[in-house]
């Protein structure tokens, strides 16, 4: 009897892990198809950047038809948008998150557009292009340094 229910079990894991496997061919497939596509597409653009926030899509002020092209199941999901000015006209843009996290507010950038959608920084007007500084994990502060003592530097004990 155990064996039984042993066997049904490996087996079904085993189909969905083979369907998992064709499935998620085919949507590299399709990435790698669409990436190229933007690469082909991409012009660089100079742009005041206005804002910067992660929204879900709905909220975002993006064009309707591009809502409606957006698959049922990222409408829910939060994405960096960019409020920027190019040229005399203020556009909303989605970013990559790794752009959107060192894109510059209230500056002018060259960056590298496809469609709506910021590809890459080329550079920065009146500076240099800087990396965010890493976000410690929750844990972090109870870690301790090579001196032995807490991230904070200082001793809690009582004198």
């Amino acid at each position: 009897m155990f064996w039984k229910i042993l066997l049904i079990v490996l087996l079904v894991v085993l189909a969905v892990l083979v369907v998992l496997y064709f499935v998620g061919r085919r949507l590299q497939k399709k990435q790698a198809d669409a990436s190229v596509q933007l690469e082909a597409m991409k012009q660089t653009v100079s742009m005041l950047i206005i804002d910067k926030k992660i929204l879900k899509i709905k909220q975002s002020g993006l064009p309707q038809a591009v809502i409606d092209q957006t698959p049922k199941y990222m409408r829910w999901t939060k994405m960096p948008i960019v409020k920027a000015k190019i040229g005399p006209k203020i556009m909303v843009l989605a970013a990559e998150r790794s752009v959107w996290d060192v894109l510059p507010v209230k500056q002018e950038v060259k960056v590298e557009v496809s469609g709506i959608y910021i590809m890459s920084i080329k550079s920065v007007r009146g500076g240099s292009i800087q990396t965010p500084p890493k976000k410690k994990g929750l844990f972090a502060r109870f870690r301790k340094n090579k001196d032995g003592k807490g991230s904070q530097g200082t001793n809690n004990k009582k004198k």
